[in-house]
């Protein structure tokens, strides 16, 4: 096996392959939003018109890529760098840190949980670590090989975690909110979590898919990948679309299902899937922000009224207590509803 190249140590992949994805599937395009612009001058023409862009972005689309937002290139290649790296490390050493068998908690290397006897397993390797609050981290499941991963993250970590607060005070800027509406009930302690992933190149006559489509329990979600391969489709109606690629410094951001929560359904959490590459392996990693898990979540006072009635139940700890109960389902969300 070429250096290069990712080993695989999961499944075979599904059987569904999806033949000719570009003749099947229309093409989407990514709104562009300019995070300098919306913060040197929030009353200048340009803000304004910045702003009009997030909300038809996060109201119709429901996706945007976020740009000039002030994290240099070089700690996102050196995230990247330190990913791959432990990607290529042999099995025996990635194993060090799987989660523990029977574990329900995400944290460690592996697959996802495998949840019912038929569920369809993803194809690619997978990471997950706890980032925030620090009495959340399961320190021996953080890899120490490369040597440099801990630190690298724990750096990243923090200029991400600034960006969440930028974009989501932008967010309810967009909606005539005042700045910390979301981030109140976002809370004190809110959870960042992170999965990185090692997506393999499968075999067959196309692309196939390699995540079951779902929709994010998070607030907001953070998607980064090493290499401009087109990966996403979302469900709009009853129809999947692709999404372009996009490169790095770019980051893709997509609200989760506690955002249209606190949005009373104005941003929609889409259901969405990645399909493999047949001939490119890639390095991808999303960061999903979470609010505190003892904060109500609920529609903010001011998107409710008597021509918009409040469409979601009030919910408390919506990743660890709801969900678990509702996970048959792609959107857990509609459970909510009122």
């Amino acid at each position: 096996m070429a250096s290069n190249v990712l080993p695989s140590t999961v499944n075979p992949p599904p059987e569904n392959y999806i033949h000719n994805p570009a003749a099947i599937f229309p093409l989407l395009q990514i709104p562009q939003v300019d995070l300098c612009v919306l913060n040197s001058e929030p009353s200048s023409p340009e803000a304004t018109q910045e702003l009009k862009i997030l909300r038809f972005a996060l109201t119709v689309c429901g996706f945007f890529q976020v740009v000039n937002h002030g994290i240099d290139i070089s700690p996102l290649e050196e995230l990247y760098d330190v990913t791959k790296r432990f990607f290529l490390l042999p099995p025996e050493e990635k194993h060090k840190y799987s989660r523990p068998a029977g574990d329900l908690d995400l944290a460690g290397f592996g697959n996802d949980q495998t949840l019912t006897q038929h569920q369809t397993l993803d194809w690619n390797d997978v990471l997950y670590l706890d980032l925030y609050p620090e009495d959340q981290r399961t320190l021996k499941l953080w890899p120490d090989n490369p040597n440099d991963f801990r630190k690298v993250l724990l750096q990243c970590r923090a200029k991400l975690q600034k960006l969440n607060e930028l974009i989501l005070k932008a967010m309810a800027n967009s909606l005539n909110l005042e700045d910390n509406t979301f981030l109140k009930q976002y809370g004190e302690s809110p959870r960042v979590l992170s999965r990185f992933n090692s997506h393999h190149p499968c075999s067959g006559s196309g692309p196939q898919v390699e995540a079951k489509p779902h929709s994010d329990a998070s607030t907001l979600t953070f998607f980064l990948q090493d290499k401009p391969v087109e990966a996403l489709q979302v469900l709009r109606g009853d129809k999947w679309f692709r999404l372009p690629a996009i490169a790095h410094p770019a980051i893709l951001v997509m609200p989760g299902d506690q955002a249209e929560i606190m949005t009373n359904g104005l941003f929609k959490s889409l259901l969405h899937r990645f399909v493999a590459n047949s001939e490119r392996e890639r390095i991808s990693i999303s960061i999903f922000f979470i609010p505190d898990k003892e904060n109500v979540i609920e529609p903010a006072e001011g998107l409710v009224d008597e021509k918009r009635p409040s469409l979601y139940r009030p919910v408390v700890d919506y990743v660890g207590a709801f969900c678990p109960e509702h996970r048959e389902g792609n959107r857990v969300i509609d459970a909510l509803k009122k």
